[in-house]
């Protein structure tokens, strides 16, 4: 197998501080054996994510694409771990890894990143998305972190356009399920990822995935219709119920159980951060994170389409508003 040569996509909507970021991280890899294309609007005009990686591949000359967003940045040994991967797997069509949070992200964005990173807040099964965790095949990964050759991307037809959030899901599912190839999960593959800020924007972040995910539950049961993915509008119902029931003991024994293992989950924090602050936001987060992207959830399930329009930035800093 000859050396692969990668080809790294961001699309953005035009340049920014995190941006910035991105490529002076990746002049600083150990081994740079890859290209980078950035697709703005400049470039594209005001096309989705979906449809500016699309347009990136084209001109692509890497046998493996990379997908990042431009508010993400690999470890300093991604391409080195990543070019090790692909050599040891060949037959494999695609490689991902954990997204952390950056260390010099604020005390907001890491409230964020505690909700993603531990199991009540990622709903268990997501858990490995966002800390480091063991190797592992999946069925689905988001685009903020994923390798795929591109021979395998181009007989996938691409990103389904029509779909943002939710392009790479539909890759996934066409990868895995329609030409069952493989997709490998590494925790050698370290991105660090920007949090939104809690709460609001990072409530308005999960507003697009929650409905797109209600929706391909539907639309696309193969890999979207887990129960991890039902269990925060079962909870969201269930709290609805409660202030009906209320005066009635029994039926509040599984809100005494989902309390209790929320204040374990904010000790858990305090032990892995030490810092009150951070551990207590992401702690009363985790509830309204499941109440508010049940009910989106529900909302997604019983639509007959979904579209949602490129993010808004600020013109002057290139920074997107709100989530």
């Amino acid at each position: 197998m000859k050396n692969p040569i990668f080809s790294i996509i961001i699309p953005v909507r035009q340049t920014n501080p995190y941006l910035e970021e991105t490529l002076l991280k990746l002049k600083k890899q150990s081994i740079k054996n890859f290209e980078v294309l950035v697709i703005t609007d400049e470039i594209s005009g005001s096309a989705n994510p979906s449809e500016k990686r699309n347009l990136g591949t084209k001109t692509a000359k890497g046998d493996y694409l990379v997908f990042f967003d431009d508010d993400s940045f690999p470890s300093k040994n991604y391409f080195k771990n990543a070019f090790k991967l692909v050599k040891e797997n060949p037959n494999f069509t695609a490689f991902c890894g954990p997204c952390l949070t950056p260390s010099k992200d604020n005390y907001k964005q890491k409230a964020s990143g505690l909700v993603w990173s531990s199991w009540l807040g990622s709903g268990g099964a997501g858990i490995y998305r966002n800390s480091i965790q063991k190797a592992r095949f999946v069925d689905d990964y988001p685009s903020v972190n994923l390798i795929v050759k591109k021979s395998d991307f181009n007989l996938a037809g691409g990103f389904d356009t029509s779909y943002w959030p939710g392009e790479d899901t539909v890759l996934c599912l066409n990868l895995v399920k329609k030409f069952h190839k493989k997709i490998f999960y590494h925790p050698s593959l370290i991105v660090y990822h920007h949090r939104r800020s809690v709460i609001i924007p990072h409530l308005q972040q999960i507003t697009r995935y929650a409905i797109q995910r209600g929706f391909f539950a539907k639309k696309f049961p193969q890999t979207s219709r887990k129960i991890g993915y039902f269990i925060p509008s079962i909870f969201a119902l269930y709290i609805l119920f409660l202030i009906f029931f209320h005066h009635n003991f029994f039926f509040k024994l599984p809100l005494y159980f989902y309390i209790s293992i929320l204040i374990t989950t904010f000790f858990y924090f305090i032990f892995q951060e030490n810092k009150f602050k951070i551990s207590f936001l992401a702690t009363i987060t985790i509830p309204i994170t499941h109440i508010y992207y049940g009910i989106l959830f529900l909302h997604g399930l019983f639509k007959k389409e979904v579209t949602f329009k490129p993010h808004a930035f600020d013109q002057k800093t290139g920074k997107y508003i709100g989530g």
